[in-house]
């Protein structure tokens, strides 16, 4: 099997925020690269890319180039030899540095090959990765944000809990006061009861010292984790804060690449590693901190893309829940189902997903 062909395209679609009717801003708008990877006997790959960003920048048409020119390079390839063809164009990249538009681009195109693949063996993603599960929890995500009134997520909050989802994440770093961060994380335990996980995002927005102060005032609330406490380079600051506090810090979303996983581990930085999957390069290297991480006894969880996503946590021995967060889900004719707080795997092969042209055509950029 050869790669005949390479299509990418850019929709624009308006922000929203599906799961609990948020206030986004009006003419907001998030960006998606969709690409289509084309082969000589019958399996046709899809992936999609994008700025990880809660909104798309206005580079969206330098990433569909990069995707476009580095998918040029593999046509005349065997598409299911992922490991060969993410190597050959690591090292065509390799001079731009370990992260940006080149690594975007890049996973687009694994993430489509890993479609081939699991289309030609008939299995779906979960399976080729090794089908550890066939569901797995997930959290919501992107309801409940720091800029939101306080009276809206508590709302938003008790909506959630009673919507099924046993797992909620919000996020702190307001800027103000630290009593006015555990007042407002206070208030959403208090609505969504001690049964319901709470995870806090931060965003890289507290100092070290911040962190750990403030961290040891939430602890009473029985936090699931603290995730980016500070900037994501200060490996040894966020070692500190791991070693002051008994909730689990997680991070990992902001890195490119997978060295800096190395690092994160080995510096004793993180209780969970949080794996984006755009930013790490695609499928194949997700996969591979998935195993660096368990060798350090270190749960995995996922950064946006849950439609992809699941497949990956589902599929590895260390996976712990999916972020839930279906910016692009309208993008596709049929998505994972939500059970009961749980993503439950698709058995259709590969990624188990088909884009809506319907939809595309009405958002289509270029």
């Amino acid at each position: 099997m050869k790669i005949t062909s390479i299509n990418a395209r850019i929709v624009r679609l308006p922000a929203i925020e599906p799961l609990a009717n948020g206030p986004v801003p009006a003419r907001t708008m998030r960006d998606v690269v969709l690409l289509r990877v084309g082969t000589d006997h019958g399996p046709e790959g899809i992936g999609f890319t994008c700025f990880p960003g809660y909104y798309s920048g206005n580079m969206s048409g330098a990433l569909k180039i990069a995707v476009e020119h580095l998918g040029s390079l593999v046509v005349g390839d065997d598409p299911v030899k992922t490991e060969a063809i993410h190597a050959k164009l690591a090292a065509t990249v390799s001079f731009s540095g370990p992260g940006g538009i080149a690594t975007l681009a890049l996973a687009a195109l694994d993430i489509a090959l890993w479609d081939i693949k699991g289309k030609a063996c008939g299995e779906p993603l979960a399976s080729l990765v090794g089908g550890r599960r066939t569901r797995v929890p997930a959290y919501a995500s992107g309801v409940l944000q720091r800029n939101y009134p306080l009276k809206h997520i508590v709302s938003a909050a008790e909506h959630l809990a009673a919507s099924g989802f046993r797992q909620i994440k919000m996020q702190l770093g307001l800027g103000g006061s630290a009593a006015d961060e555990i007042e407002r994380a206070r208030q959403v335990r208090a609505v969504i009861g001690d049964k319901v996980d709470l995870m806090v995002d931060v965003n890289q927005r507290w100092d070290v010292k911040q962190a750990i102060s403030i961290g040891q005032r939430l602890e009473g609330l029985n936090l699931s984790w603290l995730e980016d406490v500070t900037a994501f380079e200060d490996y040894a600051g966020i070692a500190r804060v791991a070693q002051a506090l008994t909730t689990p810090i997680a991070g990992g979303e902001y890195v490119f690449g997978i060295v800096p996983f190395r690092q994160m581990l080995e510096a004793r930085s993180l209780d969970i590693v949080m794996i984006d999957l755009l930013r790490v390069g695609g499928i194949t290297q997700w996969i591979k901190v998935a195993g660096m991480a368990e060798a350090f006894n270190i749960p995995v969880v996922s950064h946006i893309m849950p439609e992809i996503s699941l497949h990956l946590v589902a599929g590895v021995a260390n996976g712990m829940t999916v972020e839930y967060i279906p910016w692009v889900a309208r993008l596709f004719k049929e998505v994972p189902q939500l059970v009961d707080g749980d993503l439950l795997v698709p058995q259709r092969p590969g990624l188990g997903l088909e884009f809506d042209e319907d939809v595309v055509a009405r958002h289509l950029v270029a």
